[in-house]
């Protein structure tokens, strides 16, 4: 089983941050930590090591969805998935992979910066990223 490197990692913890208390995010889902939105309560509070913890805890799931989504990764474009996965879920992953080869892939990454129909600058600067992680 591939395993996040420190580059993915410090990708994901870029983009995300780290909040110690618990807000709404846009979506309107409790979260806390890096992005953590299981089991998360208003007025939650946690240290920066329980948000290492948790990071940790998600990254063994997301990495299982890309590892039994696409076959022939290599490091970087592990990362890159996992991180892409990790704000995305493991629809749009499906999605970006279906029918396409690893270069098709890496080329596409990019379209997926939009909510509600329109781009995002943070999703743009977060998808560019990971497209020049994944083709590195």
């Amino acid at each position: 089983m591939m395993r996040t490197s420190q580059k993915g990692i410090n990708l994901i913890k870029e983009f995300e941050g780290c909040r110690l208390k618990a807000y709404k995010c846009p979506a309107g889902v409790w979260t806390i930590g890096y992005g953590h939105t299981s089991n998360v309560k208003p007025n939650q509070s946690i240290t920066r090591e329980e948000a290492e913890r948790l990071l940790r805890e998600d990254l063994r799931m997301y990495e299982h969805h890309v590892e039994n989504t696409v076959k022939g990764l290599n490091q970087n474009q592990f990362d890159a998935l996992v991180s892409f996965t990790y704000n995305c879920g493991s629809g749009c992953l499906k999605q970006l992979t279906k029918g396409r080869t690893l270069k098709q892939i890496g080329e596409k990454i990019i379209l997926y910066d939009k909510a509600n129909g329109k781009p995002l600058a943070g999703l743009t600067r977060r998808r560019k990223a990971e497209q020049a992680l994944y083709q590195s």
